[in-house]
Parts: C-alpha cells; structure tokens; sequence
C-alpha cells in the first residue's frame, strides 16, 4: 500500500516537473508588420533565424508596400509589433489614447528628389512641374511639403504632387519615361538607377532639411509595440530589441548575405541590395537618443503642419526606455 503511495507522489511530483518545464519552453509569438522597403531591410536576418528556428522569440511576419495594411491590422488587434514611418507613429499614439509605443528608430532619412532626363539646379525649378511621390499622409509628404514651404514654394499651387500607392511603381515610371521627377527612398532609388543610367538625384531630403534645421535630423523609420502587448510581454519585447539590433548589426556588416536575404524575401533583388543597402540608413537607436531625435523631428513637422503628427506632439508615456 505504502509502495503504491509513494509511486502515486512520484509521479505527481513528476507530472509537475514536466508541466513546469513546458511552460519554462513555450515561445512567444510575436506578430511583427513592416513595409517592403528600407523599414524591412533591417529585419531579414531576425527573418531567416526565424524561418530556420534558430530566433529566441517565435515571430509572425508580415511585409506589406502600403502603411494603410498595417495601420488596419493594428487597428484590428491583429499586430504586436510595427516597423512603420516616424510621424504615423505619432499620428497613431494620438487616434488610438496612447496605447502604442515606441521602441526603436530603424531607418534614417532615405528620401531624395531624383530625375530622368531634366536639369534641376535649384528647388526653384521644380515650380510649375509634375513630381511623383509615395507615401501620402506619412513621411515623404509631409518632408516634402516641409521643405518646399520652407523654400516659398506652394506645394498645392505651384507643383503637381501625384502619389502612386507602392514606390516600386514609382520607379519603374522614373526607369522608363524621360523627363520624369519623383521623390524615392533607397533602395529604389538605385534599382531605377540599374535599369536606366539617365536617372539622377537632384536633391537629397536630408540636405535640405539641414539646411533648415542644423541641429536634427530626419527619421524615416520607427518600431512601435502595442501597450497591450507590451504590458503582458515585457520579457519577450526586450528579446526581440535585442534580436533585431543583433540583426540590424548583421545587416550593416555583412552586405553580401544580407543582399540575399532581401533577394530572397523578394524585397528588392538582391544585385540591387548589394549597391543599395550602404545607402539604406538602417539604424537601431533606442533609449534617450531615440526620445531625442524623435522628438525633435516631429517637432519641427508640428510646427509646419500639426497634422502631420496627429494633431499633438506624443509626451512622454510614448517612448518605451
């Protein structure tokens, strides 16, 4: 009887151990959106970790060309994580009471006026011609508005803005049309560049912006988390910063791989990533660096156009530190 008894605690005991050590192993699925672009381009490392099992955290990833899939998935509770462009973030803070925030910046200003075939000298040339843009509501319109105002060019009187909906049809209509002006990010910027050796930059966003505003910089390129996620999840948020700068840091340093990796992941083509990554701005800045180069560029769309941010500038429950 005792000898019964003392097998029936031990497996008990047993029972528990395994059940312990179940719990001690489950990952955490993470659901991680980013656009097809720059934003994706530090990531694809952490991607193919993922892919092969080799990540700590389990990840879910979805790439999209347009930031309206994501702002609906978040809006959905359907996303943990976003990779998406800085004032959006903003933007999102204030429709949604707060409940994101931001945790990374991952790209830095990647935005120039380039043509095909023209003769731009001076933004004054620009007046009266037709530039194609993507990113309507998010960080090229409102860069672009910015420094044409700033240069006493009306942006709806004295320039035709047409926004495409993806920035790979953009450059395709740059690559094949002559006389074309647009304003791209990198990488495509270089593809167009690989199919047509007409194509130039005129003027590169940065620049521009410096020269107005000596002191910040442009950020292309946030990482958010939801507050809901973030509250339940702290462990697993902390690991995957730690994965994606150990990514970013992969990226940066080995260009060959990481070209194919974005090849792979049908990003851009990989001959393509080999030029273009170099030129991509891929950063992992957190912490107070981040608060202060966020901040300060969103300040300066708030003073041009408050809408551009949401209406209001985040405080400081938006930056996760």
């Amino acid at each position: 009887m005792k000898k019964g008894i003392y097998i029936l605690v031990f497996l008990m005991i047993l029972s528990s151990m395994v059940g312990c050590s179940t719990k001690e192993n489950v990952q955490t699925t993470i659901r991680v959106a980013s656009l097809k672009g720059p934003t994706s381009i530090g990531l694809v490392k952490l991607m193919e970790d993922n892919k092969n099992g080799e990540s700590k955290n389990k990840y879910d990833f979805f790439m999209t060309a347009t930031a309206d899939e994501i702002v609906a998935k978040l809006g959905k509770g359907e996303l943990d994580v976003a990779a998406i462009p800085a004032n959006l973030a903003s933007v999102l803070y204030n429709k949604m009471d707060g409940k994101i925030s931001v945790a990374a910046i991952n790209t830095l200003s990647v935005l120039y006026i380039v043509e095909n075939g023209g003769n731009l000298n001076s933004l004054e040339d620009l007046k009266g011609k037709t530039i194609y843009s993507t990113g309507k509501g998010t960080t090229p319109e409102h860069v672009l508005n910015y420094v044409l105002e700033a240069n006493g060019i009306d942006p709806e009187k004295d320039v035709n803005i047409e926004y495409k909906s993806e920035a790979a049809e953009v450059a395709t209509l740059l690559a094949s049309e002559e006389d074309v002006i647009a304003l791209l990010p990198q990488p495509f910027i270089t593809a167009s560049q690989m199919k047509n050796d007409n194509i130039k930059i005129a003027f590169s966003m940065e620049e521009e912006w410096q020269k107005l505003n000596p002191n910040e910089s442009q950020v292309t390129g946030v990482v958010v988390v939801t507050d809901e996620f973030l509250e339940k999840n702290q462990e697993a948020v902390s690991t995957f910063l730690e994965e994606y700068k150990k990514s970013v840091e992969f990226v940066n340093s080995n260009v060959d791989e990481a070209a194919k990796m974005v090849g792979d992941l049908d990003i851009i083509p990989e001959p393509v990533a080999v030029k273009a990554i170099p030129l991509c701005n891929v950063v992992f800045i957190t912490g107070d660096e981040m608060e202060e180069k966020l901040g300060g560029y969103l300040a300066v769309l708030h003073g041009s156009d408050p809408k551009s941010v949401g209406g209001n500038l985040p405080d400081e429950e938006f930056y996760f530190k």
